[in-house]
């Protein structure tokens, strides 16, 4: 261990549990407040991205009813935010779903846990960094009236420069500890909706004004998910619509250095996600009135145009000024999410190490910055590294990536609402609040992630979903998806083996809660 590195001691406890087994990290204490705290589980969702990348594409799928599988998709999110709530309020440590889910289900399906949320993350990072890449030369293509220099995004050479640049920077930030995290975030989360509520301003604008004959009026009916014509859509809208609220849990990871950290992270995250549902909701509805569904010209559901909606309404519907606006607020949610999305990568594969379940050298921080610094570098080589062969190998695989997220994404947040009522097994006839907040709602919730994670599976066999690519015959979603799972779990019988003592339950013992008198 070098000096510019400390490792936690075996000894230590995080502040305020009793479970003796549960261990400090040595990150910086009470660096973040409850705004800071929802603000970075808001930046990590990125909402202009998630919208500009996936609005056009959730209305291919199922039309005018994409309001109500915006809704669809928040439920089972704030089901599975209850599970996050109570399970932090007995142990706020920065593993979170790693850490919960030992707990509750052993080391095994713990460890599965944790690969989940990680592999996930790797994925989203690389795919911020693509976004972000394009942006950016989209956006100075467009400030210097230069084509040219937006062609630059497709020099493939010069993309993947680009993207690995903006990847070190992020990290290089993230490095750096949550005060620097949390000073850029108020920026570049503040910009962003700022903008986005003057896109819904106009956007309704333009409707009142019947601008685009493809405008729709408002009805109740949008909201109704019982009118999607098909069960596939349905499925493949909510996964997307899951997809868009996914990493509100980015508040849970930094409950070590949260103030209040058994319940600030907790208030953070249902903070973040009411502020995603209304954004979502009011520029979803505000763009059908605007342009509708259809399926050409300017229609949110036009293939052409589906995977970067804002770049084809930002002109038409704010003028060729202010629809600049949008591209920086794009730009800067990409870059936002970038530097946010390393929270939760790092802290978790702190807390593997810190427990014994991956190499210790990941479970160094660094002395000033009191981050994890190993693993912050690591996400950052992993997700570069990740990109780049993704990139070379084909845009189709990387594209695929992105649909088997989804399957990542429902794997571990449906474990860790299952986890949090089997945990709090003991404690669920003590009240009404306990039955359902430690019980009821984390089963639903993870119900209806675990039925869309299966359904998705069963739809990503056949080859045309995602990309339409095919590996000796099956869909190259169903390929990855699976696949990533199978090299999660061989590379976990290989920690066993050199890390025997965590697997044998040693390190981070099973159990329920002590009885915790409610203040």
């Amino acid at each position: 261990m070098t000096q510019l590195e400390t490792r936690p001691q075996v000894g230590d406890t995080v502040s305020g549990v009793a479970e003796g087994d549960v261990r400090g990290k040595g990150l910086g204490k009470g660096s973040v407040g409850l705004m800071g705290s929802a603000v970075i589980g808001i930046s990590t969702v990125a909402p202009v991205y998630c919208l500009t990348s996936t609005l056009g594409s959730t209305a291919g799928e199922v039309g005018m009813q994409m309001p109500a599988i915006f809704l669809a998709g928040f439920l089972p999110m704030l089901l599975v935010a209850f599970a996050y709530r109570e399970l932090n309020k007995a142990m706020p440590d920065c593993g979170t779903s790693f850490t919960w889910t030992v707990k509750a289900f052993g080391p095994r399906i713990g460890w599965m846990c944790g690969w989940g949320l990680v592999i996930a993350t790797i994925i989203v990072l690389s795919n911020l960094a693509g976004v972000a890449t394009s942006y950016f030369w989209l956006l100075a293509g467009e400030i210097t009236g230069n084509a040219s220099i937006a062609a630059l995004d497709e020099n493939k050479l010069v993309h993947i420069l680009t993207c690995l640049t903006l990847i070190a920077i992020a990290t290089a930030i993230s490095y750096r500890g949550m005060t620097a995290t949390k000073g850029v975030q108020y920026a570049l989360v503040g910009l962003q909706l700022v903008v986005l509520a003057v896109f819904v301003a106009m956007a309704f604008q333009k409707a009142s004004a019947g601008t685009f004959d493809t405008g729709l009026d408002f009805s109740w009916q949008w909201m109704n998910p019982f009118a999607i014509e098909s069960m596939a859509a349905f499925t493949a809208g909510l996964s997307l619509s899951i997809f868009m609220y996914w990493g509100w849990d980015a508040c849970l990871a930094t409950n070590e250095e949260t103030t209040g950290s058994a319940k600030t992270p907790g208030r953070a995250s249902l903070i973040a996600m009411v502020v995603l549902v209304g954004s979502y909701l009011a520029t979803g509805i505000a763009a059908q009135m605007a342009v509708g569904t259809g399926e050409t010209g300017l229609g949110l559901g036009n293939p052409e145009t589906s995977g970067n909606v804002f770049a084809a309404l930002a002109g038409p519907v704010m003028g060729p000024m202010l629809g600049v606006l949008l591209f920086v607020a794009v730009l800067a949610s990409a870059a936002a999410s970038l530097q946010t999305t390393f929270i939760p990568v790092a802290r978790t594969v702190l807390a593997m190490s810190t427990y014994e379940a991956l190499p210790p050298s990941y479970a160094k921080v660094h002395p000033r910055f009191k981050t994890p610094g190993r693993a912050t570098v690591m996400a950052g080589v992993a997700t570069g590294g990740f990109y780049t062969i993704m990139t070379l190998v084909s845009e189709n695989v990387l594209t695929d990536t992105i649909f088997a997220l989804g399957l990542m994404i429902c794997f571990y947040y449906s474990l860790t609402a299952f986890a949090c009522a089997w945990y709090f097994r003991g404690d669920l006839r003590r009240s009404a609040r306990d039955l359902f907040f430690k019980g009821v709602f984390p089963v639903l919730g993870g119900l209806l992630l675990a039925a869309v994670f299966c359904k998705t599976l069963l739809d990503a066999w056949d080859p045309a979903y995602g990309s339409g690519s095919a590996v000796f015959g099956i869909g190259s979603v169903f390929f990855i998806g699976v696949g990533l799972l199978v090299l999660g779990l061989g590379i976990m019988l290989v920690t066993e083996r050199r890390s025997p003592a965590f697997f044998r339950g040693e390190v981070l013992t099973k159990s329920t809660p002590a009885l915790v008198v409610e203040d």
